[in-house]
């Protein structure tokens, strides 16, 4: 693209901006991570996943790379071997991202069969390369005189940024560069095309602009970092651009300009991890206001109690503000990753523990959620409700998530602490040892025994230099945000905050945006113990989540925790919980891999079991929920309470808990279907939430897809005989965006005896759109009313809400 209105002195300022020097190192970053080939995890949590994710994910991916096409489409581009190219264009960034997997394994321990696995893909990547330093197997087999030419659609810019990266994460776990010298290659020739003198463009799918200062930072060549800085400029420029891409790639306006958090969710994760990188580095306030901003919107507006974002019908990405609905929930893995990518980066920047308390929600909850616990099976879209039918599988068309799973989980290391002298911040509580740098060269090690997540007794201890060598310094402990009650002992003796009546003399550790700061001369064997009790906790959401109105989750410590029919006869959608549901803890270790369930009772004294969230979905199908039934808690909240400002969760006060209501005949009813699509469920059309018209994306659905012009049916069964004489139903219709459409026809049906007949009405059997379509019937007594859809031809249909009134 041809600049076009702006004079050579403007374009000389533009160049002179982004080349600004950076030898100081990052002016506005507060903390730099501890790498992760200085801290092995040793814990019974994370350390076995991080082997099953070597052992069982990474020959899975491979595997599947393999057998898909994605391995060969290098060597095909490279002439090793003949054929066409298979699958999605952008099928090279998934083998990237399993290399940068496999990288971090090696780091862990050192594999030789693994080694050479890496070498032998890389050598085929090798052999693709242009002489140039193009790198792209799509566009060498299938379009090789369009390069460049749909960086909006195409990914080569987002291929090159997961090649990168992954290049980086090998060269820094093995030293080797075979794959960094490729790698650098292709970026020299990414900068001779773009730039404020060159072609203005930025990539439609963001990655490579925080992989280019992954880049810098290890070549220590400026022109990577002025080139990410360049397509952070670059993006909603409209004196520049002739064309901007749209919310949808977060390019509608300059970044510095962008306030809400909007577009396809991944994406954005992955431009503001790089915008929060190059602002460490250059500090403009532009950039860290912009950052604080957008947090705001999604932390406070737009992120599920599970860190997932994204809601279905939105294109992967995010809906309106508090439009957070169960079912509908997209919460894709790679933007749970993204979420940790994120925050991990404005800890970083901010030294402030409510970033980390984000990082640790996504990991053990909308991550974790998306790999099964045998390695080989993945979520790609992570629903807070199921009625069923939503299962992980080995791969998809759209390898995106396993092959980002499997590099998230091999990282781990790197996100426990980061440093900032005089202070070493633990972010992250796991069974381990690191070793920590200090500016001078010295080294302190450090030691943590814990069983977190499951009990929240840490135990920190350190060798360190002598005093009169390393000096004094602080340890930061992160307080995790659900902690009321945080205790810490020193050497055995327990140890209290600050208070205002404190003398600086008198007190042991204060609190600082989170962490509890201890500031001391440190020696060898000193040990810090920390208590983090993990009660129960119910939480409401903002009284705007219209989807979780009158509703609770339950945690315990970081975990989300989930209702399945297998341990609740079926019947999660219908379970309430009394004022005192008696919540106990217990750890199963023969259960999910080991687990802590909790144990209590519903409204009617009946037991009641959850599971952790991220383990639904290993047993026999059935119903899953998160957000249940609350008595006592009304459905109609005040939505402007000033209580909730800065905050969009919240642990429930009992205290505010209205009287006990009876059942209403919804909550009485249990709904089955004949056929319900995979992301639907069928508590959808009971759950009170109103919809604004037939396409209403924003609420709960059911639908028969992907049955098209079938007879299809709907019933409601009752615990007892009920007296019924009206009802009311509301169709769902998503007539150009989808193949859903109002039903040709429909009855309605009482159960008498063991069989259905049908009503006597003189009403029409409605299928109007965007409305209730009521009938009303003579008067009968029965345990169950089913409705019988006769589907358009070759279309399929659905059903937002079905209300039936007492006779």
């Amino acid at each position: 693209m041809k600049l076009t209105g702006i004079s050579t002195l403007a374009t000389l300022a533009l160049i002179a901006a982004v080349t600004t020097a950076r030898s100081e190192g990052p002016k506005h970053r507060k903390l730099t991570a501890v790498p992760f080939t200085e801290v092995k995890i040793q814990d019974e949590f994370w350390a076995p996943r991080i082997e099953t994710n070597r052992e069982k994910c990474l020959p899975h991916n491979f595997k599947w790379c393999e057998q898909t096409g994605r391995f060969s489409n290098f060597a095909k581009a490279g002439g090793l071997i003949e054929g066409k190219f298979e699958g999605i264009y952008f099928n090279d960034s998934d083998v990237y991202k399993v290399l940068e997997g496999a990288a971090y394994s090696l780091a862990d321990k050192p594999d030789e069969k693994l080694d050479k696995m890496f070498d032998d893909v890389v050598a085929k990547i090798a052999a693709a390369q242009q002489e140039n330093g193009y790198l792209n197997s799509y566009y060498t087999l299938v379009e090789p005189d369009k390069k460049w030419t749909n960086c909006a659609v195409k990914h080569e810019l987002y291929c090159a940024g997961h090649l990168i990266e992954a290049a980086v994460a090998h060269h820094r776990a093995t030293g080797k560069k075979n794959l960094l010298d490729v790698a650098v290659k292709f970026a020299d020739r990414i900068d001779e095309i773009f730039g404020p003198d060159k072609r203005w463009d930025v990539p439609g799918h963001e990655e490579l602009e925080l992989a280019l200062v992954k880049l810098y930072e290890l070549t220590g060549e400026e022109r990577y970092f002025n080139l990410a800085k360049f397509f952070i400029d670059a993006r909603g420029d409209k004196q520049h651009r002739e064309k901007l891409y749209g919310e949808y790639c977060q390019d509608h306006v300059p970044v510095v300009q962008q306030s809400e958090i909007v577009g396809h969710s991944v994406r954005a994760m992955y431009l503001y991890s790089g915008v929060a990188d190059v602002a460490g580095y250059t500090g403009e306030q532009g950039y860290v206001d912009a950052m604080d901003r957008l947090w705001e919107s999604v932390a406070l507006k737009k992120m599920y109690v599970t860190g997932g974002i994204g809601v279905q019908g939105h294109g992967e990405g995010f809906s309106g503000d508090y439009a957070l609905p169960n079912e509908q929930a997209y919460c894709e893995t790679c933007a749970a990753i993204g979420m940790a990518l994120w925050n991990h980066r404005l800890n970083l920047m901010h030294a402030d523990a409510k970033y980390a308390d984000l990082v640790e929600r996504a990991m053990f909850n909308g991550i974790l959620s998306g790999i099964d616990l045998g390695g080989e099976k993945f979520f790609y879209v992570n629903p807070l409700a199921s009625s069923g039918g939503h299962h992980r599988q080995p791969f998809f068309g759209c390898a995106c998530c396993p092959t980002n799973v499997v590099r998230f989980i091999a990282s781990l290391p790197g996100y426990v602490y980061a440093t900032g002298w005089p202070a070493i911040h633990v972010n992250l509580y796991t069974a381990g040892v690191a070793r920590i740098e200090t500016p001078k060269g010295q080294t302190v090690e450090i030691e943590q025994q814990t069983r977190y997540p499951w009990d929240g007794k840490v135990k920190i201890s350190l060798k360190v230099p002598p005093r009169k060598e390393i000096g004094w310094f602080q340890l930061r402990l992160r307080i995790p945000g659900w902690c009321n009650d945080a205790k810490l002992t020193l050497n055995g003796e327990a140890i209290a905050p600050k208070t205002d009546k404190d003398s600086d003399a008198n007190y042991r550790y204060f609190i600082d945006r989170g962490y509890a700061v201890i500031c001391r001369y440190w020696d060898s064997g000193d040990v810090v113990e920390l208590d983090l009790p993990m009660p129960v906790r119910r939480i409401e959401a903002h009284p705007k989540v219209e989807a979780d109105r009158g509703r609770v989750a339950v945690m315990r410590g970081p975990i989300v925790y989930c209702f399945e029919g297998v341990d609740n006869d079926n019947r999660v959608q219908n379970i309430i919980l009394p004022h005192d549901p008696k919540f106990t803890a217990e750890h199963r270790g023969d259960l999910l891999g080991g687990v802590t369930v909790l144990k209590g009772v519903d409204r009617n004294g009946q037991a009641v079991t959850a599971v952790p969230y991220y383990a639904w979905d290993h047993r026999e199908p059935s119903p899953m929920a998160v957000w249940v039934r609350q008595d006592g808690k009304t459905r109609s909240p005040d939505v402007d309470d000033p209580a909730w400002k800065g905050m969009l969760y919240r642990p429930l006060d009992p205290a505010t808990l209205g009287p006990s209501e009876p059942p209403t005949l919804a909550e009485q009813t249990v709904a089955t279907v004949s056929h319900c699509g995979r992301n639907d469920s069928t508590s959808a059309i009971n759950d009170r939430l109103e919809p604004k018209s037939s396409d209403d994306h924003n609420v709960p659905r059911l639908t028969f897809w992907d049955h098209r012009g079938t007879t299809e049916w709907v019933q409601y069964e009752f615990d007892a005989p009920q007296k019924l004489s009206a009802m009311e139903i509301y169709w769902f219709d998503d007539t150009g965006r989808g193949q859903c459409r109002v039903p040709k026809s429909w009855k309605l049906l009482a159960r008498s005896g063991e069989a259905w007949k049908p009503v006597e009405t003189t009403s029409a059997f409605g299928v109007e759109a965007d409305k209730y379509n009521r009938v009303k019937f003579a008067p009968v007594e029965t345990t169950g009313l089913r409705i019988e859809v006769q589907l358009q031809d070759e279309f399929s249909g659905g059903i937002l809400e079905w209300k039936i009134s007492e006779g």
